[in-house]
This record gives C-alpha cells, structure tokens and sequence, in this order.
C-alpha cells in the first residue's frame, strides 16, 4: 500500500484529506508541523509528502530543504500546497525540491493526478 506523509497544521484540512485519500487506497500518516513533518518522514519512510507550506515556526520550505539534506529521505516526492497561487510560491517550491506545488482549497482529482503524476503511476 503506497504511504503518503500529510504535514497539515490545519485540523479540518488535514481530516478532510486524510479521509479522501484513505478511501483512495493510500495509506496515511500526519504530521501537525514542519519540524513533526521532518521526523515523521525519517519514521514512516513514505512514499510521497505532501507538505503545507504554511506552517509557522518551521515552513514547509524549510522542512523540505531538511528533508532533501537527508540521505535517507533526499529520494521521497515532495508535492508542496498553498493556500497561495502566487508565481513565486511555485518558484520557491521547485527550488527548494518539490516535485510539484497544488493550491488550497484543493482540487481532489486534480491533486490526484499530480499525486499519481510523482508516484509514476498511469492516471
């Protein structure tokens, strides 16, 4: 079963997707933050992320750019969400190693596809 790795800090987005991809097949873990994300991809060894980019503390840029640092972890896709369609988020999420970037309030199929897209798996 392909592991996916949500780092949500908001509760109802987090349920929302977790629940949907569940039903999906996927199975899920969570983590609340950047620094709960950087850990639970060192723990859970998933085969995807997709990481929020507004976190606080630690924002899923920096998370990214630790967990790409890793050995362990440098291989795992990284698909970036934001709550911003700015040209520049996109920019920065490619350049901290995000495979891909989505908006909020997501577009399931469309973030299905670009889930399936990272994964290597035929829509």
């Amino acid at each position: 079963m392909t592991k996916i790795l949500l780092v949500e800090d908001n509760e109802m987005n987090r349920d929302m997707l977790s629940r949907r991809l569940s039903r999906q097949g996927f199975e899920i873990c969570c983590a609340i933050d950047g620094l709960a994300g950087v850990q639970a991809a060192l723990d859970e060894r998933p085969d995807l992320i997709l990481m929020d980019v507004a976190l606080g503390a630690m924002d899923g840029w920096e998370a990214t750019t630790l967990i790409r640092a890793r050995p362990e972890t440098a291989g795992i896709p990284i698909i970036a969400l934001t709550a911003h369609a700015l040209q520049s988020d996109r920019e920065r999420s490619i350049a901290v190693g995000c495979v891909d970037f989505d908006t909020k309030p997501v577009d399931f199929s469309r973030l299905l596809r670009k889930i399936n897209g990272a994964l290597g798996v035929a829509a």
